[in-house]
C-alpha cells in the first residue's frame, strides 16, 4: 500500500540530516558525522525554508489509515510549532546554559564511536569544522542582536564560564577536545591534536564573543514574557494549558508531596524532619557508592536488573532494547539525560549522568529515581521502542520527532508508576522519589511565575513571601527551601529555567496528562482495563503533542 504521508515525511528526514548533520549524528543516522550545519543566517534560511514547504505539502496530503493519521496529525503540530517559533523570531537568537549551538556541536562528539581508525578520522574531519560552524553561529547571533533579539544577561555570562570549563580555562575537567584525542592511534594522533586545538582555541575565542560583545547587550530581565512563554509552552507540551490555572495546581501538588515526605522521613528518623532524614541518609555509607565508576556500575546493575523483569509483564520488550548503557560524562555540568539507540540498534540507548565540581557523595537514595527516569522504565523504553517499531511508525515518527512534555511526562509518570508497583518500599529511595517529584512540581511554580511576571500567592501554602513579584533571586531561593540539591547543581538548574521558559514545566505537566490519558481510558474501558496493554498502545503512537495523544488514546 501506498502511504504518501509516510513517504513525504521520510523524505523530510533525509533534506533535514543533510543540511543538519548534527541531527542525523544524534538521531543515529550513519553517513553524515564527519561535517557540522551552516549555523550561520544563511543555514538558518535554508532549514526553515524546509520546514515551511513540507508542512505545506504533508497539510495537503490524504493520510489512507488512522496510522497515517495519527502520524499526519503529529507531523503538522510538532513542524507547525517549529515554524510558528522561527516566524515569531525566538529560534535563532535563543541561548541558554543548556541549549544552544554552541552546546549541540560540543555535545555531538560524546555519541562518536571511537573503535576503529575510520572512527577517529571521522573525528578529526568533523573537528576540523568546528571553527567555522562557530563563525557562522557567531554571524547569526550578532545578526540578532543588532535586531534587538537577545537573551538574558545571566546566560550569556554563565555560558561564557561553561566553555571556559570545556576548554580548561577554569575548572576540573580540562580541555574537552583534547581530552577527545587522547586515546587516538598513533598515526592519526599528531593531526587529530592539531584540529582538537584548533576547535578547542575557537571556543574560547567564542567564549570571549559573548562576554564581549553580547553579555553587556543582554536583557537585564530574566523573564520573556506572556507571548513568548505561551508559545513556548505549547512548544514543549503538545499541548495548550490554562497557565494561571497550573500555577495554582503547582503550589497545591508540591505541598501533597511535601506532607508525603515528612510522613516518609519520619520512617527513617523517628520524629525527625525531612532534613534529618536526609543527613541519616547522606551519613549511611551503604547509600554512597564512593566514586564515578561505582556509581556507573550500580547505575548499569539497577537499570539490568528492571528489564529483565520487566519484559512481558508490565511492557513487551522487544530483543534490540533489552541493552542499555549507563554512563557518567566526561563533563562536570551537572544533570542526567537520555540519548536514543542508533536507527540500526549499533549504538545503544544509553543514560547519562554528570557531576559537578564540587559533588562529593554518590548516593545511591537521591538517584534510584533517576535511574526509572532516565533509564528504564523511562526514556529508554519510550525511545528505544519508537526506534524500533519501524513496522508502525515513520522514519520521522521514529527518529525526529520528540516532544519534551510527552517524554518526559512519560519519564515521570514512569517514576510515579514505580512507586505504584512497589519499587519505593525502601523508605531512603522513596524519599529520593518525593524530593525529585517535589522539585518538578516546584519548578512549575518558578518557570510561570518569573517568566509571566506572577506574584506570589498571599495564601500559598508555606507562608513564603505573599504578594511578591518573582525574580531570579527568588526563584533560586525558592528551589533551595524545596529541594536537597547540592548548591552546584542547583544553580545550573535555575539558570537552565530562566533561560529555557515553558521547558522545566512540560516535566510535571506532562505526568499530569499522562495520568489524566490513563484514568480517562480506564473509565472507559472498565474492567476490559490492561495496563501492559495501555503501555504498549501509548508508546507504540511514538513522541506525539499531548493534545494529540489524548485524541489519539480516545479512538482506542
Amino acid at each position: 500500500m501506498t502511504r504518501p504521508v509516510d513517504a513525504r515525511t521520510d523524505q523530510y528526514v533525509e533534506d533535514v540530516v543533510a543540511l543538519d548533520p548534527l541531527t542525523a549524528t544524534f538521531a543515529g543516522i550513519a553517513g553524515h558525522d564527519d561535517r557540522l550545519p551552516d549555523l550561520s543566517p544563511a543555514g538558518f534560511d535554508a532549514r526553515e525554508e524546509l520546514d515551511r514547504r513540507t508542512l505545506a505539502e504533508v497539510r495537503a496530503i490524504e493520510p489512507t489509515d488512522e496510522r497515517e493519521r495519527v502520524a499526519k496529525d503529529a507531523f503538522l503540530e510538532r513542524v507547525g510549532l517549529t515554524v510558528e517559533k522561527a516566524e515569531a523570531g525566538f529560534e535563532r537568537s535563543a541561548f541558554s546554559v543548556i541549549s544552544s549551538g554552541v552546546h549541540a556541536v560540543r555535545e555531538v562528539f560524546d555519541l562518536m564511536p571511537t573503535e576503529t581508525t575510520e572512527d577517529w578520522q571521522t573525528i578529526g574531519d568533523r573537528l576540523a569544522a568546528v571553527p567555522d560552524a562557530l563563525a557562522g553561529y557567531r554571524e547569526t547571533l550578532s545578526a540578532e542582536a543588532a535586531a534587538g533579539r537577545l537573551s538574558a544577561r545571566r546566560q550569556y555570562a554563565e555560558v561564557a564560564s561553561q566553555i571556559r570549563g570545556w576548554t580548561g580555562q577554569e575548572g576540573a575537567s580540562g580541555d574537552y577536545f583534547g581530552n577527545l584525542v587522547a586515546d587516538a592511534p598513533a598515526a592519526l594522533r599528531d593531526r587529530l591534536a592539531e584540529v582538537a586545538a584548533a576547535a578547542s582555541a575557537s571556543y574560547a575565542d567564542f567564549g570571549q564573543f559573548i562576554t564581549t560583545d553580547l553579555a553587556p547587550r543582554g536583557r537585564d530581565r530574566d523573564g520573556v514574557g506572556r507571548d513568548r512563554y505561551a508559545l513556548e509552552s505549547r512548544y514543549f507540551l503538545g499541548a495548550e494549558v490554562d497557565l494561571e490555572e497550573t500555577y495554582r495546581w503547582g503550589w497545591e501538588e508540591l505541598k501533597r508531596i511535601e506532607d508525603d515526605m515528612a510522613a516518609t522521613a519520619r520512617r527513617i528518623v523517628g520524629g525527625g524532619t525531612v532534613d534529618d532524614a536526609v543527613k541519616a541518609l547522606d551519613a549511611d555509607p551503604a547509600r554512597d557508592c564512593g566514586s564515578r565508576e561505582a556509581f556507573e556500575a550500580w547505575m548499569q546493575e539497577k537499570a539490568d536488573t528492571i528489564l529483565a523483569s520487566f519484559d512481558g509483564v508490565h511492557f513487551d520488550i522487544a530483543e534490540p532494547i533489552r541493552t542499555i548503557q549507563c554512563k557518567v560524562a566526561p563533563i562536570n555540568d551537572g544533570g542526567a539525560w537520555y540519548t536514543p539507540p542508533s536507527e540500526d540498534f549499533s549504538r545503544p540507548g544509553t543514560m547519562w549522568f554528570s557531576f559537578t565540581d564540587d559533588h562529593e557523595l554518590f548516593s545511591t537514595w537521591r538517584e534510584t529515581t533517576t535511574v526509572f527516569h532516565e533509564g528504564v522504565p523511562g526514556h529508554h523504553l519510550q525511545c528505544a521502542q519508537v526506534v524500533h517499531r519501524a513496522d508502525l511508525l515513520n522514519r520521522w515518527q521514529r527518529l525526529l520527532c520528540w516532544i519534551s512534555g510527552h517524554g518526559e511526562g512519560w519519564a515521570l509518570y514512569s517514576e510515579r508508576l514505580m512507586d505504584e508497583l512497589g519499587y519505593f518500599e525502601d523508605a531512603g529511595d522513596r524519599l529520593g522519589f518525593l524530593d525529585m517529584q517535589g522539585f518538578r512540581a516546584a519548578r512549575v511554580i518558578v518557570d510561570i511565575g518569573v517568566h509571566l511576571g506572577l506574584t506570589v500567592p498571599t495564601d500559598n501554602p508555606f507562608g513564603w513571601r505573599p504578594g511578591e513579584v518573582w525574580d531570579g533571586d527568588l526563584v533560586l531561593e525558592f528551589m533551595r527551601r524545596h529541594s536537597r540539591m547540592e548548591d552546584g547543581q542547583l544553580g545550573f538548574e535555575v539558570n537552565r529555567y530562566l533561560g529555557w521558559p515553558g521547558q522545566a514545566p512540560s516535566y510535571k505537566v506532562g505526568e499530569r496528562i499522562w495520568l489524566q490519558a490513563r484514568d480517562e481510558l480506564k473509565a472507559r474501558k472498565g474492567t476490559g482495563f490492561d495496563l501492559k496493554e495501555f503501555h504498549t498502545a501509548a508508546l507504540d503512537l511514538g513522541s506525539i503533542g499531548l493534545d494529540p495523544l489524548k485524541a489519539a488514546l480516545a479512538r482506542l
